[in-house]
């Protein structure tokens, strides 16, 4: 009786210990390719290329990877971030990259100079 109850026990701990494992956080500018995979949404091609931008540097923010890392936008980033992937041991916070911020006061820009040139 004793047995059967210590062994369910360990079973439980082990269980908890595993679970607890699969969520820990993976930082982008410290995991091997591999840990990059065990993020949902992650794989060998993505991966691949987060390790490849992170050979200029690390990633200072989750901005500098949405500008540095093709296929890694805001939804993206929002997305990997849920599943436990971190910049700089941060979990994104939903803020557009500068970059994308600059493209859409470009597109405005054009947009307003077009409309003042209609006749």
């Amino acid at each position: 009786m004793f047995r059967q109850l210590f062994a369910g026990i360990l079973t439980a701990i082990a269980f908890s210990t595993f679970a607890f494992d699969a969520s820990a956080a993976v930082d982008a500018n410290r995991a091997t390719q591999a840990e990059l995979e065990t993020v949902k949404g992650i794989g060998p091609g993505l991966s691949g290329k987060i390790i490849e931008a992170r050979k200029s540097g690390e990633f200072k923010n989750w901005a500098d990877m949405v500008d540095r890392v093709s296929g890694v936008g805001p939804g993206n980033a929002a997305r990997f971030s849920q599943h436990g992937l971190t910049v700089a041991g941060v979990a994104y916070d939903g803020a557009p990259a500068p970059k994308a911020q600059e493209r859409k006061a470009e597109k405005a820009e054009k947009a307003e100079k077009a409309e003042k040139a209609k006749p």
